[in-house]
């Protein structure tokens, strides 16, 4: 087996024992119902069907009948569980909880969304949202489903996102190269300006959303009358790959444009090589560059030019 495989077959089975451990799968009382993981699922099944047959189940579960056969007696030992005969098959019986299976429910349920919350509590949006994308591609590559590819969208910002910009700056830069605080600051100099100062049809800032959250950015503001300069191009790693940075450079430049601006300049440094991979790719050229010490690094800006 490929060393990659022999990776992922690992990942699986980690992430197997992580589940089973963290939901309390391993031993027979599901978060204190005294109920075992398999109960608990018949019986949450049942409180979301209203009503069904034994066979449905036994199917949609993948239960051994008699298995299923022996949890539904108890259920109805503890007056919890009505047969009802099927008017489309007189020899079955339509299952349904009574009110005291209903009232057996509700405590276990209560309990696992407290769970659910409990972690949710911990995250930011946009860690939930990640955490939403790669359970719903989970689930679907599990049951061999191909997972729908994210679809981003690119707006104007609104109140709030302006936040989000500087944070998500000074955090990926700090991850990725190291950066120390004074990028943070500089980015909450270059946005409080365009706050301050905003020219409506000559300065825009787009937002990339992915998932409903903000994953990405890109700014356009007045250099002087005739130039644009493009500013706080971004995107964040869960949604690098879906073409988003060219994405948000092509809305600067378009916008640029239509504004009446002939040309467009920007400042960059020469690690980023992906932003400088798109800037090039879109008709910047390189007109200077220096050497200079920020952020806690040696870095070599970069000076690029597009003719509009």
């Amino acid at each position: 087996m490929a060393e990659c495989e022999t990776e992922a077959v690992a990942a699986i089975r980690r992430f197997s024992r992580f589940h089973t451990r963290w939901v309390g799968a391993l031993g027979g009382n599901l978060h204190g119902s005294g109920f075992a993981l398999t109960e608990a699922r018949v019986l949450y099944e049942l409180a979301e069907r209203g009503a069904c047959l034994a066979v449905e189940l036994s199917r949609d579960l993948d239960l051994d009948p008699a298995y299923l056969s022996r949890i539904l007696k108890r259920f109805e030992a503890q007056g919890w569980l009505e047969r009802q005969r099927s008017d489309l098959d007189g020899r079955a019986f339509r299952l349904r909880l009574t009110a005291a299976g209903l009232a057996a429910f509700r405590p276990l349920d209560q309990a696992s969304r407290q769970q659910a919350e409990a972690l949710l509590a911990r995250l930011s949006p946009a860690e939930r949202g990640r955490l939403v994308g790669a359970l719903r591609d989970t689930e679907a590559l599990f049951a061999g489903r191909s997972a729908a590819r994210p679809r981003p969208s690119i707006r104007e910002h609104r109140a709030g996102d302006i936040g989000w910009v500087i944070s998500a700056h000074g955090r990926l830069y700090a991850e990725e190269y190291g950066w120390d605080l004074s990028f943070e600051a500089l980015v909450a100099e270059i946005a409080a300006n365009f706050l301050r100062g905003f020219k409506p049809g000559r300065e825009r800032c787009f937002i990339a959303e992915l998932d409903g959250e903000p994953a990405g950015s890109s700014f356009v503001v007045e250099h002087d009358a005739h130039t644009a300069k493009l500013r706080l191009v971004l995107v964040e790693k869960r949604a690098q790959g879906l073409g988003l940075g060219k994405a948000l450079v092509r809305e600067a430049v378009g916008f640029a444009r239509a504004a009446g601006y002939r040309r467009m300049v920007l400042w960059t440094n020469d690690i980023l090589h992906a932003a400088r991979a798109i800037y090039e790719a879109e008709g910047f050229r390189l007109v200077a560059e220096e050497r200079h010490h920020s952020f806690g690094r040696d870095l070599v800006g970069q000076n690029w030019e597009l003719a509009l």
